[in-house]
């Protein structure tokens, strides 16, 4: 035997159904938010001189060619995690000297890579945005973006 749904019960099916996915999408939304402001951002480490280098990283437009985090474009390589990659939690001094010499040494004219423009940056730009690229390795991303397996 079948029932059928009268009005009231349908509306109130309706109702109950949309009430409860709202709460649970404020309720999940609101957990990420605080997720992002409590665990997964370096607040010690966020100083001046990030702030600085996130608005040398901007005011270049460096995300139009540059990933940041999986953000950005895929024409240059991902910075997300530079700073790993030229050993600064092992050696931060020899990192930051060979971040600044990559930076400084733009446009390398090698037949068939793209070039970066040189964007004649100040030493205080330059350390900076070094900066920035440290405290960007620290945030925890959750593994993300993923690497490819292979």
């Amino acid at each position: 035997m079948s029932e059928m749904l009268s009005r009231n019960r349908a509306r109130n099916i309706f109702f109950g159904g949309s009430t409860f996915f709202f709460l649970l999408f404020a309720a999940l939304t609101a957990h990420s938010h605080w997720y992002m402001v409590n665990v997964s951002t370096d607040r010690e480490g966020l100083t001046e001189a990030v702030a600085r280098g996130k608005h040398v990283w901007e005011k270049h437009s460096c995300i139009n060619c540059h990933s940041l985090i999986g953000e950005g474009a895929y024409f240059a390589p991902e910075l997300g995690n530079v700073w790993t990659r030229y050993g600064g939690r092992e050696n931060p001094d020899s990192a930051r000297a060979a971040l600044k010499g990559w930076i400084k040494a733009q446009p390398l004219n090698v037949p068939g890579r793209r070039k970066m423009p040189a964007f004649d940056l100040s030493e205080q730009e330059l350390d900076d945005l070094v900066e920035f690229f440290r405290w960007t390795d620290a945030i925890d991303t959750q593994d993300w973006p993923p690497h490819p397996v292979g």
